[in-house]
This record gives structure tokens, sequence and C-alpha cells, in this order.
């Protein structure tokens, strides 16, 4: 099939496909891989019925069979919410963002010889099993395509996407099978390896911000991690958007910084330059790791829960609150009867007081808080530098806030003679002993605000409760849900035989 694909009036492509794609899903896959798109977009074609006009593409039987004209428009991503407002989140032009892994990988089409090549070599491969002896050039044109393709989605890909690239690659081309290997492709995944370090460089001679933030200075150590897309961020270091130079970009930090400090900001013109300045201000906190006082400084439109969802959607394209909650309220029930066999079992009789609240005060609040207080109980972590209580008449902040690296303070009246407080008046979001939110209704958005401060700060998660952050992420939030630990994974199976 034929495509003539309208990316923009001054960027239209010709594409061939080999074969006709089975469904609408199908030809959006091919062409996301063929020419690097990202984002969530539609299709377009011209139908011969109405004089050539553009028309929603929602059945591929509605295309002509040999050859096409295709529009892609691209569509905003999910809308971020508070209880009065939306925000629109950040869709970034950048050419080197991460974004969700293709499954199953779609191998494009190489140069014209090399298919023709690839092709008869098919062709002798289905007859007597032959394999491919390939040319130097060859395999350098297969890898450097590769490689291409992947680096759109991912400059760092780890063992399951070179794995996946490797088994789609011998799958459409049998004949570049290893001959005597079990698997057939797992020389394949080196060979990519290899490549994509290579492909590493010449991404950082061209100035690529994601790898870029990488680069080692003189003199500095070979074992220093590498910043890279760890807990499923989409936009993680985005390029700015065109026209945005670094001056401009501080000219609109001053205008926001200027702008917040008014009893009445303009809500819509900070959301505009937040969205404006969003490159400049991961680059920073990635690439510099400055202190959470110089941030609030540079930044302070960001430590606002509108801002804070508003980024958080603009790294991980999900509305943070709605993720969260529907999330929790889908597994508290599980939660609760994973928590009271663990009681029963003699296992986590320290859990019994999180129960006991819900007897005097059964609401759904409190079940939401319970299944939330509950996890470090249930993985046996120790919370007591990362949730805290906190009595209004009680200690004074500075003695509350000390050693508490990141984490959530909640505020009660009076003494606390329950597990967690029944009735809480503040919740605030703690950073490097820092209040960087404050005012939150309730422990439920204050987990939620925290998750948010940790993706859009750039922050690792408590090492004392990695079990538990984890499992917010990857099974409440369902944020790389299909890479959880195994203790992740043995409850998450657990949960599901209760919902049955």
């Amino acid at each position: 099939m034929l495509l003539r694909v309208i990316l923009s009036p001054e960027d239209i492509r010709r594409v061939t496909l080999e074969d006709v794609p089975s469904s609408v899903d199908d030809l959006c896959a091919k062409l996301r891989n063929t020419l690097g798109l990202r984002g969530n977009f539609i299709l377009q074609f011209e139908d011969s019925d109405f004089g050539n006009q553009l028309c929603n593409l929602t059945d591929i039987k509605e295309l002509p069979a040999e050859r096409a004209t295709l529009k892609v428009l691209f569509t905003s991503s999910e809308v971020v919410s508070d209880s009065t407002l939306d925000i629109v989140s950040f869709d970034s032009p950048s050419s080197s963002q991460s974004t969700e892994w293709p499954d199953p990988f779609v191998v494009p089409a190489f140069s014209h010889d090399v298919e023709y090549q690839l092709r008869a070599a098919n062709d002798a491969y289905a007859q007597d099993k032959t394999v491919m002896v390939i040319s130097k050039g060859v395999k350098s044109e297969i890898l450097d395509r590769l490689a291409d393709i992947i680096s759109k989605i991912t400059a760092y890909p780890n063992k399951d996407h070179y794995e996946s690239v490797a088994k789609a690659l011998v799958a459409k081309h049998p004949c570049l099978k290893e001959p005597g290997s079990g698997r057939g492709w797992y020389c394949w995944v080196f060979s990519l390896r290899f490549k994509m370090g290579n492909y590493r460089q010449r991404m950082m001679a061209a100035g690529c911000p994601e790898v870029l933030v990488n680069k080692r200075k003189r003199g500095e150590e070979n074992h220093k991690p590498v910043k890279k897309s760890k807990k499923g961020e989409i936009h993680y270091l985005p390029e700015p958007p065109e026209g945005q130079t670094t001056g401009k970009s501080e000219k609109d930090r001053n205008t926001m910084a200027l702008e917040v400090q008014k009893k009445d900001s303009d809500l819509q013109l900070l959301g505009e330059l937040m969205i404006a300045t969003f490159s400049q201000r991961r680059k920073e906190i990635i690439g510099d790791e400055p202190l959470i006082s110089a941030v609030m400084e540079r930044w302070p439109a960001l430590f606002g829960q509108r801002q804070l969802c508003a980024e958080f959607s603009r790294i991980v394209t999900k509305d943070l609150l709605k993720s969260l909650l529907e999330g929790l309220d889908a597994m508290v029930p599980s939660l609760l009867e994973a928590y009271k066999a663990a009681v029963a079992s003699g296992r986590r009789s320290a859990m019994s007081g999180v129960l006991q609240c819900l007897q005097k005060e059964d609401t759904n609040q409190n079940r939401r808080t319970a299944a939330l207080l509950g996890l470090p109980i249930f993985f046996a972590e120790d919370s007591s530098n990362v949730i805290r209580m906190c009595d209004a008449h009680g200690e004074t902040l500075d003695v509350i806030l000390k050693g508490m690296q990141v984490g959530l303070l909640i505020g009660h009246e009076g003494p606390l003679l329950d597990s967690f407080p029944l009735e809480v008046f503040n919740v605030a979001v703690v950073v490097e002993e820092k209040i960087i939110l404050h005012d939150l209704r309730d422990v439920p958005t204050g987990f939620a605000m925290l998750m948010g401060a940790i993706y859009c700060l750039n922050l690792e998660y408590p090492r004392n409760m990695k079990y538990s952050f984890e499992f917010l992420q990857k099974v409440i939030m369902t944020i790389k849900p299909d890479q959880c630990s195994a203790r992740i994974h043995g409850l998450r199976n657990k949960l599901l035989r209760y919902h049955l």
C-alpha cells in the first residue's frame, strides 16, 4: 500500500507499506514507528464519495486498496483537573522524548536494496531453511534504522525492549535467524545494545537533552547513575517548544515569579508560562539537582495544587488525582481483606489498630486512608520518617520535620488515640525538611500530591517505603504496571483473587 501522509502543510511524507494493515490501530502503529510519531493522534483520509474531502478514518476498509492520502491530526493528552479548573496537559514536539513502548514492536522498512535482498533471502529460507549470509553493509543498515526508531521512543531501552526488537526482526525476516542458536535472535540483542551506545554519542553531539544531561565532565567518576526515565515518565527531559530559547524561558520565569506574588494571579497566564518553560524547568531540576529551597525560589508557581497536577500530567500524561483516587477505590475492598487476613494470621498485629479505626467510623474517606496508611505496615516497612502525625498544639514544626526528606505531615487537634486521626484539619507535603504544599483536605489527596511532587522534582522513592510507593505507582495509578517487583506482583495477584 502506498500512502501520502500529511503531517503538516510543510511536512508531507511518502510511505510504502508491504502489507495492508488489519485495522486502524495497526495502521497507526505502523505509521508511529515508520515516521517516529509521538503523542495521541487520529487519521483522516480523502473520501472520494465526498469529492476527496477529509473524513475521520474509523474502519480500515474505508481506505482505497492500493494508494491513499492520509492526514495525521495530533490530539491533546488527557485533561488534568482539580476541583474547579481544567488545564490541558503539555504536548511536546520533542524528537527524543520517551513514549510508550509499542507492543508488539513494528519493524520498519529498510532501504530499497536491503528490502530486496531480505525478500530474496526470506524466500530461500522458506524453501530449505537457509539463513542469510549478512554483509557488513546490510547489517549496518538494519541496525542504524532500528536504532533510529528506538531512539525516537527512548534513548535508554531496557533488556525487554532490546529483546522485543530482536524477536520482531527475526519474526518478520526469518532469514536473519542465527544458525545454531536456540532462540535465533540473541546476538541481535548484543548488536542493538552496541549500536544504541554509538547512537547516543551521536545524539549527544547533536545536543539532545535526554542524553546530554548524562555527559560526563572531565575528572568525573564513571559510575555516576544514568539520568533517565525510571518511573514511567513520558516527557522526562523534553526539548523546548519551537522558538522558546533559553533567554525567553528566563524572561517567562521572571514574569511568573512576579505574577504569583499578586493577590489575584492570572491563572491562565501562569498555566501558559508553565507550559512554555517546562523544558527549561526539567533541565534544571534533572541536570543541576538543586536543593528544594532553590527550586521554590526559582519556580514558586510550581508549588500549588493546580500547577503540581498540571506538571505531573505533562510528565506522565495522566490525571494525578483521578488516577490515584479511582485506582485506590478499586483496590480498597481487596486491600482491607488482605489486611484482615494478615491480622488473623498473626503476621501483622500492628494492622489491627488501622482496622479498628474503621469500626469507629466506617466512611469512604476513612477506608481510603486506612488502605493507604496500612501499606507500610503490610510490607513491614518503617514509615516513621515518611508519614508523621502532628498535633496542632504539640511540638514545633522544626522538631516534627527533622529527618523528613520526602513525606507527609498529617495535622490533627488533640491527642491521637487511634492509629490515624478520624478528623484531619491539614495535610502537608514535605521535601528536605521543608513544607512545600499544605492545606490539603485529606490524606488520599495528600498522597496524590506527594506522588506528584516526587515526579515533578525528580525525587527517588523513600528507601524505607519503596514497596509502598511502588504499589502506588504500578498497581494503584497503573504507571508502568508491567514492570513490578516480585513482591508487588505477588500482592497484586492476591488482591485479584480477593476481588474475584
